[in-house]
């Protein structure tokens, strides 16, 4: 693993050093470690829930306060979890960087209140309702304060819903086609606590290495990824990405203290 480690920093430097993009996919799994269920895992949610009556348009029109109170619970416990060592270690990875994209499968906030600051939500988030009818975006919280569930719009008393994806939607067209341009564009691509199992999502990595990127994964378990990728990690986000970040760290140093010698040299 401590090998694994070594080479993928050795690619996220190089990238650093030469000024160029890196982008990261990340899914279920890294939010895992900060308490928050996978959906696929054998104790994840749809082990305990069925998707088609809480995950799907028919479910959300046909039982609308159903949905809405298992999603008000979800978001309740999403509020309650904060963003762990491997958010913390990919959010500091893109301050290094010029530029580099965290795109997730998840719904949680957790990279942007770790400080990511180019976050592509593929599937929404948590922390906002949509009108229906006219489209109005409220504070979630303002939403499931309302007496009754589900939430009314206020501008036309339209239904509130969760603005997440849910089963049998496309996703959001701006954050498809940007998510694919900087997998297109990337140096590296780390692949991080995903099965890579739905798509487009797990188009990406596919994208990526068609664009001569370097694939990194970082997942306690094989996956589909993990036949194209160059660099396989094998562990927890929350273990892995801090060990990368300072390997990074130490190459940088490294190089900076490498060309401030030569230039000493070259001024005697």
């Amino acid at each position: 693993m401590e090998t694994e480690i070594v080479d993928a920093a050795i690619v996220i430097s190089n990238t650093i050093i030469a000024k160029g993009y890196g982008a990261a996919l990340t899914g279920a799994g890294i939010s895992k470690e900060s308490g928050i269920p996978t959906f696929r895992d054998k104790d994840g949610l749809w082990s305990k829930f069925k998707p088609e009556e809480f995950a799907t348009p028919e479910a959300l029109f046909k039982h609308p306060k159903k949905v809405w109170e298992w999603y008000k619970g979800r978001y309740f416990d999403v509020l309650k979890a904060k963003p762990n060592k491997g958010h913390l270690a990919l959010a500091e990875l893109g301050s290094l960087l010029k530029l580099f994209f965290v795109i997730t499968q998840n719904i949680d906030r957790l990279h942007q209140r770790a400080g990511s600051r180019n976050v592509i939500e593929l599937h929404g988030n948590l922390f906002q309702a949509k009108c229906v009818d006219c489209g109005t975006i409220y504070p979630m919280d303002e939403a499931v304060k309302q007496d009754k569930m589900p939430p009314k719009c206020k501008r036309c008393g339209g239904m509130l819903r969760p603005n997440v994806v849910l089963f049998g939607e496309p996703l959001p067209e701006d954050a498809l086609d940007t998510a694919i341009e900087m997998a297109s564009r990337s140096y590296f691509f780390l692949v991080i606590g995903t099965s890579a199992l739905v798509y487009p999502a797990a188009s990406l990595p596919l994208i990526a290495k068609r664009n001569a990127s370097v694939i990194i994964e970082v997942n306690p378990e094989p996956t589909p990824v993990t036949e194209i990728a160059d660099i396989s990690i094998r562990g927890k986000a929350g273990e892995i990405l801090p060990k990368l970040v300072h390997e990074v760290k130490k190459l940088l140093k490294e190089d900076l203290e490498e060309n401030e010698e030569e230039n000493k040299k070259e001024d005697e």
